[in-house]
Formats: C-alpha cells, sequence, structure tokens
C-alpha cells in the first residue's frame, strides 16, 4: 500500500515521456497480454505518476493506438531491410512475406494490437497506404517491380492485397504443430516460409528475376 501511494504522488521527470509510456505499454503487452493494460499499470511499469500519461494520451485507446503505429514503423523498418538485402524481385518478394511472418511470431502482441485497433476502425491506418516506404507500398512496388501493369489501379490493388493477405494467413498458422514435419525436412522455420511463399500463385505470376 505505501509503495502505491509513493508511485502515485511522485513526479515524473521524463525527457521524453511520451517515449517511456509507449515502451512501458510494449513491455506489459509482452509480458502480461492487452488485458492487462491500463493508463495505472503503464504509468506504473514507467515509474512515473499515475496522472503523468494524461499528459499525452486521453486515455487506454489512445495510448493503444501509439503503440499500434509504432508496431506499423517497425514492420515497415523490418520490410524495408528485408527487400534492400535481394536483387531479383522473385526473392524480393518472398523475403518481404518472410520478414512479416517473423515480425508476427516475434511481437505477437504487438501485432495484434496493430489488428485490433484496425478492426476498432474498420480500416487499417492511413500511414499504412500512403506513406511510400510503408509494408504495403513495399509490396506493390515490388510487384510493380516484377511486371505488374502501375496504370491498372485495379489490378495492382487486388495483386498487392493477395500477396497480403497470404502473409497475414500464414503468420495467423505459422505455429501449427501439422507443419513441424515440413519445417524439420526443409531445414528450420526460415526454409519452411519461403518454401510456402514461392508456392504461391502470387509469386508464380512475377517475373523469375
Amino acid at each position: 500500500m505505501k509503495e502505491t501511494a509513493a508511485a502515485e504522488n511522485r513526479p515524473y521527470h521524463h525527457g521524453d515521456l511520451r517515449r517511456a509510456l509507449i515502451d512501458a505499454a510494449r513491455r506489459l503487452l509482452e509480458t502480461e497480454g492487452p488485458t492487462a493494460l491500463s493508463l495505472r499499470a503503464v504509468a506504473r511499469e514507467a515509474g512515473v505518476s499515475p496522472a503523468a500519461p494524461y499528459h499525452h494520451f486521453k486515455d487506454k485507446g489512445e495510448l493503444l493506438d501509439a503503440v499500434a503505429h509504432e508496431g506499423w514503423d517497425m514492420l515497415n523498418a523490418l520490410m524495408t531491410e528485408a527487400r534492400a538485402r535481394q536483387t531479383s524481385v522473385r526473392d524480393k518478394l518472398t523475403s518481404l512475406g518472410v520478414a512479416y511472418v517473423r515480425f508476427a511470431r516475434d511481437n505477437p502482441a504487438l501485432y495484434r494490437v496493430m489488428y485490433d485497433c484496425s478492426r476498432d476502425k474498420d480500416s487499417l491506418p492511413e500511414h499504412v497506404h500512403a506513406e511510400n516506404d510503408s509494408a504495403y507500398c513495399q509490396v506493390r512496388d515490388t510487384l510493380v517491380e516484377a511486371g505488374a501493369a502501375p496504370m491498372d489501379e485495379q489490378e495492382l490493388e487486388l495483386a498487392t492485397t493477395a500477396a497480403w493477405c497470404a502473409a497475414h494467413g500464414l503468420a495467423e498458422m505459422f505455429s501449427f504443430k501439422q507443419f513441424d514435419h515440413l519445417k524439420d525436412a526443409l531445414g528450420g522455420d526460415e526454409a519452411f516460409l519461403r518454401g510456402v511463399f514461392e508456392h504461391m500463385g502470387i509469386f508464380a505470376r512475377t517475373a523469375p528475376d
């Protein structure tokens, strides 16, 4: 009880309070899950007073939106890096898919919050489609590089959506035990992921190199 009272009376002295709160929220998400997340819990984890989060977030929903935005930024960076390491278009597409699934596997609670926040608003965040370095645009631009017609907007959007849904579906099913024998036979998780992506129709329609 004394510790709680002391925490409630503790003034915050953070150089970047917003950053500290988002980092604390991510730690709580991964260790205790979304149900344990509250502004009070995040304040305690960050070592600030319970009132401090309200300087940046009016409620838990705004904090979750900020956490989700950071998740998308992290995904963008990982997919950009994965794409840059490859030279052939086919390898770029496959590596984009692998990076997506690995992100979901390594950050399960954050990944869930990213989509939970989107479902609440019935759409993905605007920056996911609008910013040229976004994960979505990475896929779209690689498909154009592979030969998709950039002027045929509907066809390009369908192709990008197909690739995105393929990666999302595999991310959801990756841990299923039914795939263990394939992972063993192929030599591990990444070989399994590459094998699955290379058998998908969206990849077969692209240029071979």
